[in-house]
């Protein structure tokens, strides 16, 4: 029996299938086809790896009673052997329901073309973890060459959701973490990415958690901890202030001798002042300003 029997379904799908009916392979990729299922193996280049199971069972349940609504889509890369492209959670879930045979869109792609396709087909499910939409992302720039730019334009976001998303995968990997687990929500991580010192965005990651903070209240916290001087800045502060004051020192310890005073001072606070003169007469009139004061 032939692996591929056509469906009557494939008809009038055309239009759901992108530049459909503009050339002959068009037209061949907006049909639907039925694939044996054992012809049929997993795509190498998923982005996702992990499959709640019992989404995959209620799923495997609905596709017994009512069949699969949306058709996987494959490449064929022999006699009777395709590779998944996109839809592997159907397909794991026909596995599952006993299926022989599953409805394919058959599409020619090279590699890279296949990995590009499966990673915009991942950041659209709507049931992904921040972090997975993250990694597909850095993905299609880091190995499908795509700018921000390009890469807004095919996936339907605005370049700035993008940016934000790219982002997340700077936390630490505590945090991300937590992020795929669902500690925590998207606006408590983009509030946390705002924070520059690791030790601070893992203490508000803490106090998320044990005490269940709003975004709100994250983004509050944030903003005081920005708002705050650091150690270095503070310490910066505080010798710019010790500097002007020995200057203002220096200028009246320079009035009262009428002469040039130098203050030399170690780092560990000691120093000296040094009063220089330029002959006998000088020093004898400085010395005599030392007895006046002493008088």
């Amino acid at each position: 029996m032939s692996a591929v029997k056509r469906s009557a379904l494939g008809k009038g799908l055309g239009a759901l299938i992108e530049d459909a009916g503009s050339t002959n392979q068009s037209v061949r990729n907006s049909a639907i086809d039925e694939i044996s299922i054992n012809y049929i193996e997993a795509n190498p280049f998923q982005p996702r790896t992990e499959f709640d199971e019992d989404a995959l069972n209620e799923l495997s349940q609905s596709i017994k009673e009512l069949g699969i609504i949306q058709p996987i889509t494959v490449r064929k890369i022999g006699d009777n052997k395709y590779q998944l492209i996109s839809g592997e959670r159907r397909f794991r879930a026909s596995q599952l329901a006993g299926l022989d045979r599953i409805p394919a869109y058959v599409r020619t792609a090279d590699d890279q073309g296949m990995l590009e396709m499966a990673l915009v087909e991942n950041i659209q499910r709507e049931d992904l973890d921040a972090i997975e939409v993250a990694i597909s992302y850095q993905r299609l720039i880091d190995e499908c060459k795509l700018t921000q730019e390009n890469m807004s334009d095919r996936v339907g976001k605005k370049r700035s959701t993008v940016t934000n998303y790219l982002r997340l995968l700077k936390l630490p990997a505590e945090i991300q973490l937590g992020i795929r687990k669902k500690l925590m929500s998207m606006g408590h991580a983009r509030a946390l990415v705002n924070v520059e010192d690791t030790d601070d965005q893992l203490y508000i990651f803490e106090q998320i958690i044990n005490e269940s903070l709003s975004v709100r209240k994250v983004e509050d916290m944030v903003r005081k901890v920005k708002e705050a001087p650091s150690e270095d800045a503070a310490s910066s502060t505080k010798q710019e202030k010790k500097d002007s004051d020995y200057k203002e020192l220096e200028k009246h310890l320079a009035s009262f001798f009428k002469s040039k005073i130098e203050f030399k001072r170690g780092t560990n606070g000691n120093g000296k002042i040094v009063i220089p003169f330029k002959s006998d007469e000088d020093l004898e009139r400085i010395i005599a300003i030392f007895d006046k004061s002493n008088s």
